[in-house]
């Protein structure tokens, strides 16, 4: 048997099926499980595609004032170093520290009361709370005291 030169349309046809409705698909199927390593490269503990986990779920641990302040002033060093092997003028470590560490402390004044805004927006989430457990069928709690119970746990003091 003679192989033709030429292919009728409907070989044509048949082929360009094959070629779609079965190699394609197969095709995919290999590369989607073969290939699937893809998905987790970058990934790993060190990733930054993955959100940071705190075991506990709790707050942060209290940060000691005097070691945070030690810190910041061995950085401040450190960029006074580099800057005077530039030749640029040394920072003043003090004064900057201070500087950082007085922005950095938290929003209470000098009463020691919180910032009114954060006030208003706890006492707003122990008023929905008393809302739902009163549709629970629960006692509601005083809202005052229940406000300046969870200041006091956010504060860390109390």
């Amino acid at each position: 048997m003679a192989l033709p030169l030429a292919l009728s349309a409907i070989e044509k046809a048949g082929i360009v099926f094959a070629l779609t409705g079965v190699a394609a698909p197969l095709a995919g199927i290999l590369f989607r499980r073969v290939g699937g390593g893809w998905e987790r490269v970058g990934g790993g503990p060190f990733a930054l595609l993955q959100e940071p986990s705190r075991r506990g779920g709790g707050p942060p641990p209290q940060v000691d004032p005097a070691i945070q302040a030690a810190e910041v002033r061995q950085m401040l060093q450190a960029k006074s170093d580099r800057r005077q092997r530039r030749g640029e003028a040394p920072l003043d470590v003090e004064a900057e520290a201070e500087r950082l560490l007085a922005e950095a402390e938290p929003s209470v004044d000098r009463e020691g009361r919180m910032d009114a805004e954060l006030r208003a927006e706890v006492r707003q989430l122990v008023v929905a709370r008393n809302e739902r457990r009163m549709r629970a069928g629960e006692e509601p709690l005083d809202v005052e005291a229940e406000t300046e119970r969870q200041l006091a746990d956010f504060v860390g003091s109390s």
